[in-house]
């Protein structure tokens, strides 16, 4: 398949169209819906990310486990890949409210609990959930998958990648500026209903928008193996 070879030749690759316009309007009326008082978490007043979506709108679960999802994780994590993480973030950027990420790799995972095991650490604790770096050779098995539910491109702030970076395991900040320097950033656009997948190791950032528009995002991160030593995975 095209796409897993150039997901694994540049860590990332942007799918077109993986839902309908029809069914993402359809999530975006669900979302609306939701309970979102002990879920959500905001910058000012806003709010940018839901936590275990899947619970909090089933629509969601269903998307995971429909053919369009899995024809995209399976040739890469084998049938019996799973979600670890799901997320709903609400990007907007706004002339009050327009952020910049910089660049980074994804390396920690969510657990439903602190257990001590070896190769797994430092920990960390984000809006109560321990988080903790598992070994390179975990996240190497991981895919995330980004479900765009609007149109999104330079103008709006795009997720920026730096193709090769995730064949290099964990970067230092060092390292992190010579890619900068030598590796031309890619913007992934993407049009409602596309999806980016991604490597957790890839370098990854986002610019400030120009023309602040809705940026809302479904965000999976599948595996396909438990973790060692009692640690479970926090969805």
């Amino acid at each position: 398949m095209e796409f897993l070879r150039e997901l694994e030749r540049d860590g990332f690759v942007v799918v077109p169209t993986v839902v309908s316009k029809d069914e993402v309007d359809l999530l975006l009326e669900r979302l609306k819906e939701a309970d979102l008082r002990v879920t959500t978490h905001r910058r000012g007043q806003q709010t940018y990310a839901i936590r275990n979506l899947l619970r909090v709108v089933p629509q969601t679960r269903q998307l995971t486990e429909s053919a369009a999802v899995r024809s995209l994780v399976e040739p890469s994590l084998g049938p019996n890949a799973f979600v670890v993480r799901d997320l709903f973030f609400d990007f907007d950027k706004t002339s009050d409210a327009n952020w910049k990420v910089a660049w980074h790799q994804d390396l920690t995972i969510a657990v439903r609990h602190r257990i001590e095991v070896p190769g797994f650490g430092p920990w960390s604790v984000k809006d109560g959930v321990p988080h903790v770096r598992p070994p390179i050779e975990l996240l190497e098995r991981m895919l995330t998958v980004r479900l765009h539910l609007d149109d999104c491109g330079e103008e709006n702030g795009s997720l920026r990648v730096l193709p090769g970076s995730h064949r290099h395991g964990r970067l230092d900040a060092k390292v992190i500026r010579v890619w900068r320097a030598e590796v031309p950033a890619v913007s992934c656009a993407v049009k409602r209903g596309g999806a980016v997948l991604m490597r957790p190791l890839l370098l990854h950032a986002s610019s400030p928008a120009r023309c602040p528009e809705h940026r809302r995002v479904i965000h999976l991160e599948f595996a396909a193996e438990e973790l060692p030593g009692g640690l479970r995975w926090c969805s």
